[in-house]
């Protein structure tokens, strides 16, 4: 083709990054989504995790669910605060992080017991001493006993730990999950216009929980940690984060981690705070869904993507959320931090809540006080609507916000 032949150069939509773009992270995930939109989507592609044929025994009535995730970059905030205390406590809520983060996917779909959990540990040895790991290691079989204790069965099948200092600047924690369980048991979302939406909430402190829990779960940590925390973290430990970042996002904050704000009748302190392990809402889930599973339409994990993750499960409804949990103490802290546009705020954190029940409005009062059973609050904390499209509308008291 002749140079003067040359198709047209694509003109390039300038897209205004977010600070949480410009730290190299993304809270909806686009280009992931798009990398994988040609793989199989498995036997239920609406569902909240992948489900694939009963590959272990052939049965047609079994299906298999295979699981991986991580504590993301919880891991970097672990090794501040290790690094500046020497406590080593907050290591196993690490591994917590990592093994919920895989468990509550799979409970939306249904699966809540019998899972199998198989850990890969990746470590810059020079940084991260045996002890470290040991605490890893002891926390995955702590949380293991404390589920069983509450009727989930999990199973430890091992896990490979690595010496990759080349690729990892401190430790990265991530868990395999996989599950066998019965087809006519899996919830797939059906949400419906006239369902109400139940939320649990993600902070407080629940009946299987020692301490209280700031709700901030595994996603949206790099956001937290470099808009609450002092630019001296980055300067004593440079390890702890992207060189390729630009100055200007990277610990941005003037708090430090040992530093105790008033929440409730207590003191606590922010590194303690923002490290609170990921509550795992299994053994609340596995009661309602004994006594509710075929009442419910849809049950969705607030991760990525925040208060907007449903719009990935829905045709054709509105998702009005107007009576959400009074905002927890953790993100004002981060807000008021960093500064962030409250409609980034709901886009990027659970903001209160992490599971969303959608369900008919009769079946809501029995599901809620399950919840509250185990000491978790809930609440209706919206409804749904018909429409024309995808749509979430977020009321809060900073503001509506609307999400298509």
């Amino acid at each position: 083709m002749a140079d003067n032949d040359a198709p047209p150069t694509p003109r390039l939509r300038r897209v205004k990054m977010t600070k949480y773009d410009q730290r190299g992270v993304s809270a909806s995930k686009e280009d992931v989504h798009a990398a994988i939109q040609h793989l199989d989507k498995g036997l239920y592609p609406n569902a909240f995790c992948k489900i694939l044929p009963d590959l272990a025994a052939g049965n047609a009535k079994y299906c298999n669910l295979l699981h991986a995730d991580t504590a993301g970059t919880k891991t970097s905030l672990a090794y501040v605060y290790w690094r500046e205390t020497g406590d080593l406590s907050v290591w196993p809520g690490v591994a917590q992080d990592a093994i919920v983060m895989n468990l509550d996917d799979m409970a939306c779909v249904g699966c809540t017991n019998d899972i199998i959990l198989s850990s890969t540990i990746g470590r810059n040895k020079g940084l991260i001493p045996a002890e470290v790991i040991a605490a890893v290691i002891r926390g995955t079989s702590d949380f293991v006993e404390k589920m069983r204790d509450h009727g989930v069965n999990l199973h430890l099948a091992g896990g490979e730990t690595a010496d990759v200092g080349d690729i990892v600047r401190t430790i990265d924690v991530g868990f395999t999950a996989f599950a066998r369980m019965k087809r006519s048991e899996v919830l797939v979302p059906s949400i419906r216009a006239g369902d109400v939406i139940v939320g649990l909430a993600s902070f407080g402190k629940s009946t299987y929980e020692t301490e209280y829990n700031g709700g901030m779960g595994s996603n949206g940590l790099t956001a937290a940690r470099h808009d609450v925390l002092s630019k001296n973290y980055a300067e004593k430990y440079p390890e702890s984060f992207d060189p390729g970042l630009p100055k200007e996002v990277v610990y941005t904050g003037n708090r430090m981690v040992t530093e105790k704000i008033p929440i409730g009748n207590q003191m606590i302190s922010v590194g303690k705070l923002i490290l609170s392990p990921t509550r795992s809402y299994l053994p609340v889930l596995q009661e309602i869904l004994q006594m509710y599973r075929k009442k419910i339409h849809g049950i969705i994990h607030v991760t990525g993507g925040g208060q907007t993750k449903v719009l990935k499960f829905v045709r054709d409804v509105h998702i009005v959320k107007d009576d959400l949990f009074e905002l927890p103490p953790l993100f004002k802290l981060i807000q008021e931090s960093s500064e962030t546009p409250w409609r980034e705020m709901y886009q990027v954190f659970n903001m209160g809540h992490r599971i969303e029940i959608y369900l008919p409005a009769r079946h809501a009062d029995a599901v809620m006080a399950i919840a509250e059973k185990y000491s978790i609050e809930a609440r209706v904390i919206g409804r749904v609507h018909s429409n024309v499209g995808e749509k979430v509308t977020v009321k809060s008291p900073f503001g509506a916000f609307e999400y298509i």
